[in-house]
């Protein structure tokens, strides 16, 4: 018996629009946003799961609200935030452009992009990396335990160590990825 994990991506927010470093910041859906998440509930419209995980973010959870229009099968949904937005730090709430005058393209490229180095009272991709793996573990005993399957409302870098792990990618890749807000990705979980 195979297993199902529809994964994806919170629609575009205010912050992402305008270039700002958000992390655990609560900055809502645009209008496109919201039209980034009826496409994801378009998209999943004919698969069935019983069980959806969000954040405690409103960009997670409005972006699922539209997905379970389609979806009266799920029976229980879950705030787990090991697989939140990376924390910023200080970063958070700051234009990229500010950070960039400020420290230079380099610096701002370290800080958005390392794989091991965080920003300022922030969390590095490995750190996200360590809680995501966490959620992982205990998501595909639950799945198997259950027989279940689930859909998650994720962020931009908490699905980079999701995507490492289902398509083994090598740390590389997994830093090169773009996750798209209209989108999602599935993976086949054999139960057994």
């Amino acid at each position: 018996m195979e297993l199902h994990i529809y994964l994806f991506r919170h629609g575009q927010t205010y912050y992402n629009r305008d270039k700002i470093f958000t992390g655990w910041k609560d900055s809502k859906l645009t209008s496109q946003g919201i039209k980034d998440a009826k496409k994801i509930a378009e998209r999943l419209k004919k698969k069935k799961f019983q069980v959806a995980y969000q954040t405690r973010l409103s960009r997670s959870k409005d972006t699922l609200k539209y997905v379970l229009k389609y979806h009266p099968e799920c029976r229980k949904i879950i705030t787990d935030d090991r697989m939140i937005e990376r924390s910023y730090g200080n970063l958070e709430g700051k234009y990229h452009k500010t950070i960039i005058q400020k420290y230079g393209k380099k610096q701002f490229d370290i800080w958005h992009r390392s794989y091991d180095i965080a920003p300022p009272k922030g969390e590095s991709v490995k750190d996200v990396k360590k809680r995501v793996d966490s959620f992982i573990q205990d998501l595909l005993k639950k799945m198997k335990k259950d027989r279940i399957n689930v859909a998650i409302s994720a962020h931009g870098n908490s699905m980079r160590p999701f995507r490492k792990y289902f398509e083994a990618l090598s740390v590389k890749k997994m830093m090169k990825l773009e996750n798209p807000w209209d989108d999602y990705f599935e993976y086949s979980i054999d139960a057994k």
